[in-house]
């Protein structure tokens, strides 16, 4: 015969002993539940992966929020530097440079009539959707043009 655990009381009716049962068959399905999820691989990677996820997106939205503000201090210096480079330009370089601007702009405006008068009609409208982009992000262009002469002339500077 077997002895009943020293921990539980043995039972007086038999009531208490099917309720002493039942007590131990939920425990028991508990522990079995829990040694199940253990166990289950494909769900721990899944939670182990979500994990990862949220911790990578966490991750993500950091650096970009770095970049966002790293290139914003870059466009700064940029900027500085251009106005910087424009304030040592000598006046007859601008003088130039505002001449050659302006027969630039006859030679645009000579080659756009030219162009209204020989291009067929959707090739115009194409070109001209393409003219209000660029006059609409004026800034934005004038902004990267500026950059890339500050560059051209920080890379000239060191070669020579």
């Amino acid at each position: 015969m077997t002895q009943p655990p020293h921990d539980e009381p043995t039972a007086s009716s038999p009531q208490e002993l099917r309720e002493q049962v039942e007590r131990t068959r939920t425990e028991l399905g508990k522990t079995v539940e829990a040694l199940a999820a253990k166990t289950d691989v494909k769900a721990r990677a899944q939670e182990k992966a979500a994990e990862v996820r949220e911790q990578a997106a966490a991750k993500a939205g950091e650096l970009k929020g770095q970049a966002s503000l790293k290139g914003g201090e870059l466009k700064e210096k940029a900027a500085g530097l251009a106005r910087q480079a424009q304030d040592r330009l000598p006046d007859p370089v601008k003088d130039r440079a505002a001449q050659a601007a302006g027969q630039a702009r006859a030679k645009a405006a000579r080659a756009g009539r030219m162009w209204q008068d020989k291009a067929p009609e959707p090739v115009r409208q194409r070109t001209a959707q393409g003219a209000r982009l660029a006059r609409d992000n004026r800034k934005a262009l004038l902004t990267a043009a500026g950059a890339a002469v500050v560059v051209w002339l920080a890379c000239r500077r060191r070669k020579g």
